[in-house]
Parts: C-alpha cells; sequence; structure tokens
C-alpha cells in the first residue's frame, strides 16, 4: 500500500468519525475522486479498504454506503471494545515503561486543558491520545492492533457520546482514575475502571440513542 492511499483511506476514514460522512450515506465515488483531486480506482481501491475495516459497505450494483450499526450491534461491540481496553490497562500497569508513563500523564494533562477550554471536538483527538497510551503501555502488539481495529469501527458513536451533557467532564473523571491505578500498578483496578469507562449501559445507552439521528441527519 503506498503513501498516497494510506494518507487517502486516512482523510476518508476521519471523514465518517466526525460525522461529515453519515451512517447510511451514499459514497459517491466521482465526488470522492473530485474532492480529492485522484481518479475513480485510488477511490475504489480506498473503499475497498475501509469496508474490510467495517467502515463502509460495498452493495452489488448499488455502491457504497457508510456503515451504520443498530442498538444490538453497538452495545456488542462496546461490550468487547471495554474488555480489549480492560485487558490494555491491566497489562500496561505491570509493563509500562517510566517514559511510557509520562507520555500517559501528558495526555491525561491535554484532555484536561480541552476539557477546561469547554472544546469537545479538541478532547475527542486528546482522548485519542490517551487511549492509544494505555494500548502501547500493554506491550502486546496483538493485543494492540485488535483494539485498534475496533476502536476505528467504534470512532464515530464515541465522538457522539462526548457530546452527551457533562459526558466530558465524567470521561475525564474516569480517566483519572486509570490513570493512577495505572502508576500505582494495580492491574485489577486499572482494568476494572476501563471496563466501566467505555462500557454502555444504562443511561449512557439511552442518551447515545437518542443522539443517533444527529449523526445520521441528512445522510443520503
Amino acid at each position: 500500500m503506498t503513501t498516497h492511499s494510506i494518507t487517502l483511506r486516512e482523510q476518508i476514514e476521519e471523514m465518517i468519525a466526525v460525522g461529515e460522512l453519515k451512517p447510511g450515506q451514499h459514497l459517491d465515488e466521482t465526488e470522492l475522486a473530485t474532492r480529492f483531486g485522484v481518479s475513480r480506482t485510488p477511490i475504489r481501491e480506498t473503499l475497498i479498504q475501509l469496508s474490510s475495516m467495517g467502515l463502509v459497505v460495498i452493495r452489488p450494483r448499488r455502491g457504497a454506503i457508510v456503515a451504520e450499526l443498530g442498538p444490538q450491534q453497538l452495545v456488542e461491540m462496546f461490550e468487547v471494545m471495554s474488555e480489549l481496553e480492560s485487558t490494555c490497562g491491566r497489562l500496561a500497569a505491570r509493563r509500562m515503561t517510566p517514559e511510557e508513563q509520562q507520555a500517559l500523564l501528558a495526555a491525561h494533562q491535554a484532555c484536561q486543558q480541552a476539557l477546561e477550554a469547554e472544546e469537545p471536538d479538541v478532547y475527542y483527538y486528546r482522548n485519542e491520545v490517551f487511549h492509544e497510551a494505555i494500548y502501547a503501555g500493554s506491550h502486546n502488539q496483538f493485543l494492540i492492533e485488535q483494539t485498534r481495529a475496533l476502536y476505528r469501527r467504534l470512532r464515530p458513536y464515541r465522538r457522539l457520546q462526548l457530546r452527551v451533557r457533562n459526558r466530558l467532564a465524567t470521561s475525564y473523571n474516569e480517566h483519572d482514575g486509570v490513570v493512577q491505578a495505572i502508576l500505582a500498578g494495580d492491574g485489577d483496578r486499572a482494568a476494572q475502571l476501563l471496563r466501566e469507562h467505555v462500557m454502555i449501559q444504562g443511561q449512557r445507552f439511552s442518551d447515545l440513542m437518542a443522539s443517533l439521528p444527529q449523526l445520521r441527519q441528512d445522510a443520503a
């Protein structure tokens, strides 16, 4: 895969993550080719890559659309995500180097700055860096790859969650507990807190479901 094709994939993936391309929206190859100044061939190849990641659905003779996740599928995927992140946290508490601990602290402080500035979009990206620091700290490459793959599938929905009232402050406070547990080397505590942090149930599920129309609005 060339650097250009990777960049193209990441750009379209980002458009899906931030809701610029919405769940269920038709992906017009000609429009995308014009937008990115390329032919339709690399666009088609990129959509196939995104399909293999679960972000796009390619329908025979009807073209590609942005993948939609139903309520049950969302719950199941967040359930698995919570277990993957929980395992990352448990291993990170045992294996993180002092340098990696400092990187985690820096990511945590960056989230605090975004929270204080009341910038949910900035917080979203810094939140990704925070979670990535925990994945890296697990020192288990297979686990890291699997966790990242599912994270990508859920990015639009995790981003949407942060827009729910008071979720930013709650998310940061939950991060704080995770950081303290990891720095203390308490793997069981870090695992428990991360599982609870990622899992959607009860009120959080209701809030996410209520927000989904916002994510899907204007979809073609």
